[in-house]
């Protein structure tokens, strides 16, 4: 144990900042002399200041992540419950009979080793890295609930001292006119229900809407009038997004046809009427990739489209209407400058951009012109005729 031999502390206690003290804190920071004094005291007693940390921590009653767990799912939004609750389940597994405060930084980091290692091999993996992320967020959860329910200290959420997991860089890229025809032309031609596949592809296109966008899309959800739907996205943001009037007609259309008939009622469905699931996703993009080998081998998925759509937006509007029609936050910091807060997108500006690149007339775009369109939805018309 190193001890800092002017003070007597434990250099690794010594080390952690207290972050209830500094400068915009309610507490004061103590006086030099009355902790030279305290530090006295305390060597005049035989102790050392661990020794008080220890005791306060066996006063209180420090739950173990087992009996913790349900206040956790209590308190964290319903969101980032079915987003982690895998993860929670394995750190019960795994650390269910430790206390909160036991766990070190190296442990810690050994158990996002554990989950990149033992994650589940997908056509979209990635090595395991977004399981250690995941887990990573997962944890710091835990501890975030665990201190605001004053469980534990600032000083003790071990995730304040953690690093976050690298992120690996995105192999997804824009997709070609060609390459997404010959997507289209699989997906509708050898699945069980070529509309809904269709209205899929064309949905998440169109709109750049992640796959849980798409899942939570209601009826009350859809704005007839103005060509708007409101999606609801990870981090439970809610955005509205402008749509084609073709896009709008084959979601009213199919939603009815297939028995939606409350607000809250789900959007897309299958056949039977049941409300889509992810699985849909999962299966289309396999069974396409058995008939296109480079979504097989480019492991393709749902998300690659939105890549197309934004890199297609960014590139003949601007980074600011790209940023907008993603539904990306603004940046959080100035290190790029404030400018950002003065020039955000208008609703106006992003309907441009989907009139331009749908190649139809949206009641809500600034200019009557659509431009030159891309050639990705010729495909559906070319499947028409």
């Amino acid at each position: 144990m190193a001890v800092d031999p002017a003070t007597g502390v434990d250099a690794g206690t010594a080390a952690v900042p207290d972050p209830g003290v500094g400068p915009g804190s309610p507490v004061a920071p103590a006086d030099p002399a009355d902790v030279a004094m305290a530090l006295n005291l305390l060597k005049h007693m035989g102790l050392r200041p661990q020794d008080l940390l220890r005791a306060e921590a066996a006063v209180r009653v420090v739950p173990t992540f087992a009996e913790f767990m349900e206040k956790v799912r209590e308190v964290v939004p319903k969101a980032s419950q079915r987003l982690y609750d895998t993860y929670w389940d394995r750190l019960v597994e795994v650390w269910g009979s430790r206390r909160l405060d036991e766990p070190t930084n190296a442990e810690v980091l050994e158990l996002f080793e554990r989950a990149r290692e033992t994650a589940l091999v997908r056509r979209t993996s990635n090595g395991g890295k977004s399981a250690a992320l995941h887990t990573y967020d997962a944890l710091r959860c835990v501890y975030n609930a665990a201190v605001q329910e004053g469980v534990l200290s600032t000083r003790e959420n071990v995730m304040a001292r953690v690093a976050k997991p690298a992120k690996g860089r995105s192999r997804r890229h824009a997709l070609t006119p060609k390459l997404y025809g010959e997507i289209w032309q699989a997906a509708t031609s050898t699945g069980n229900d070529p509309s809904l596949d269709a209205l899929l592809l064309r949905f998440h296109l169109e709109t750049a809407a992640r796959t849980g966008g798409g899942l939570g899309l209601r009826l009350r959800d859809l704005d007839q009038g103005q060509c708007l739907v409101l999606l609801r996205e990870k981090g439970s943001t809610q955005r509205w997004q402008p749509v084609s009037p073709t896009l709008m007609r084959t979601l009213v259309g199919h939603a009815d046809a297939r028995g939606a008939r409350d607000p809250d009622s789900p959007v897309l469905r299958f056949k039977n009427g049941d409300p889509l699931t992810k699985k849909r996703h999962e299966g289309l993009w396999k069974r396409v990739g058995g008939h296109v080998d480079s979504v097989r081998v480019l492991n393709i998925s749902m998300h690659w489209l939105r890549h197309t759509t934004l890199t297609w937006v960014e590139r003949n509007f601007s980074p600011a209407v790209a940023r907008a029609y993603a539904g990306h936050a603004e940046p959080s910091s100035n290190q790029q400058g404030a400018t950002h807060d003065y020039t955000k997108a208008s609703m106006g500006e992003i309907a441009t951009a989907v009139q331009a690149w749908t190649g139809e007339r949206h009641p809500l775009a600034l200019q009557e012109s659509i431009g030159t369109s891309p050639n990705f939805f010729a495909v559906e018309a070319s499947d028409a005729n």
